[in-house]
């Protein structure tokens, strides 16, 4: 009995001593999971915030430098435009005619006076031959006139002379004197005659030079409009073959440039002011231009304000309706040692949030990987680039990329631009 008392009693499971190491144990537990979730937490915290930072790129304020109109000048206001001839013509013949002869193509250089077609000059020519005959017998008329009147004084003043001694009669001395006075009469009829001959013979010589064509000025042809054989005139046929302008001349020195700019803005132009183009067929070549003047006329569909920019150079790259692109120059006052003071910064046009008045915006700074937010003034804006007047300075770093999700004093990765 005795072992198995013993037995029994190593058997038994001590009830007092369980509960103790079981709630020890369960506080552990409870202490090591609660630590692996704040550990979690502070993981996930870290990752959210270094993956929630906005990705930017830095770009830097870059200084610009004014001279009068020069080089590196700022731009105030930029436009569009076509470049266009001050002095254009449609060459075309005096009077209507068969077109016998074409001395031009299109691109042929021509100078003032030089012969461009002639018309056929039969018709003109057998009428100056016409009017020449009838000058020639005007003046055999006036001679016969004249001899006439010549003539017939002699017996008018022997008459007057008789009448005076009482031997004729007072009636025969005024039937001499009617016929003297037909002879003078006969002379002015056949002097005005001869005169309007003579005006005829002019007409005929004019009609007869009209047939050869020339270059009113000096330039270039742009286009060839007829063709020998055809009928031309000055004068529209009202859908007929007739043409009414041989060729196209146009003046290279006069082109220009003629942009419209919004009336909003047209107080930063005025006449004289420097000025840079660019053409669409050459976008890398800036060519110096200057404002020849503002036209004193609005287009009131569109809002705009026609300017004429004129070029500083002329180059045969330049033609007429090319697209080009032109930048209004600021022209400053110098500092009182006589250097060109700056003119704010240019930065990249992500980089500026531009307000609803267009003269200011909202910029970044970059400090590190925080932004500070900044209110600036606005200056020109270009194609590619926005002119800040004032707010930031030259060197420093602003945030480029989605102004929408950076706050003041908010953190950013930054990226190599």
């Amino acid at each position: 009995m005795t072992d198995k008392s013993d037995l029994l009693r190593q058997l038994r499971i001590e009830r007092d001593e369980r509960p103790a190491q079981t709630a020890s144990s369960r506080r552990w537990w409870w202490f090591a999971a609660l630590l692996a979730l704040l550990i979690a937490l502070g993981v996930g915290a870290f990752l959210v915030l270094h993956t929630a930072a906005p990705v930017v790129q830095a770009a830097v304020a870059k200084p610009v430098a004014t001279g009068a109109g020069g080089e590196g000048a700022a731009s105030i206001l930029d436009a569009s435009g076509y470049v266009v001839a001050r002095r254009q013509a449609t060459v075309s013949a005096k009077i209507t005619g068969k077109l016998d002869q074409l001395f031009i193509e299109e691109g042929v250089h021509v100078k003032a006076g030089d012969v461009v077609a002639k018309l056929d000059e039969r018709n003109a020519s057998a009428a100056l031959l016409q009017a020449k005959a009838g000058v020639t017998q005007a003046e055999s008329t006036v001679l016969q006139a004249k001899a006439a009147a010549a003539d017939i004084t002699p017996i008018y003043e022997r008459d007057r002379k008789l009448a005076a001694a009482g031997v004729i009669s007072a009636t025969a001395l005024e039937q001499s004197r009617a016929n003297y006075d037909a002879k003078q009469t006969d002379v002015a009829v056949a002097q005005g005659n001869l005169a309007v001959r003579r005006a005829a013979l002019e007409v005929a010589q004019r009609d007869l030079d009209d047939t050869i064509v020339r270059a009113p000025f000096t330039g270039v042809v742009t286009s060839k409009n007829a063709q020998p054989g055809e009928i031309v005139s000055p004068l529209s046929a009202g859908g007929g073959f007739t043409r009414s302008g041989i060729c196209t001349l146009v003046d290279m020195d006069s082109l220009e440039v003629e942009v419209d700019v919004s009336e909003n803005f047209i107080s930063r132009v005025q006449a004289g002011e420097p000025a840079t183009l660019k053409l669409n067929a050459y976008p890398d070549w800036s060519i110096p231009a200057y404002v020849i003047a503002v036209v004193p006329t609005a287009d009131r569909s569109k809002a705009t304000v026609k300017v004429r920019v004129g070029f500083k150079s002329r180059d045969p790259r330049i033609l007429p309706e090319m697209g080009a692109r032109v930048s209004f120059l600021s022209r400053p006052q110098k500092d009182a040692n006589g250097a060109a003071p700056t003119s704010g910064v240019t930065l990249p046009l992500a980089a500026v949030q531009a307000a609803s008045d267009a003269a200011t915006g909202v910029v970044y700074v970059l400090h590190d990987d925080t932004v500070e937010r900044r209110v600036v003034k606005l200056g020109a804006r270009g194609t590619d680039a926005q002119t800040v007047i004032a707010g930031v300075s030259p060197g420093e770093h602003v945030a480029v990329g989605d102004l929408t999700k950076l706050s003041d004093g908010a953190r950013v990765k930054v990226v190599e631009h």
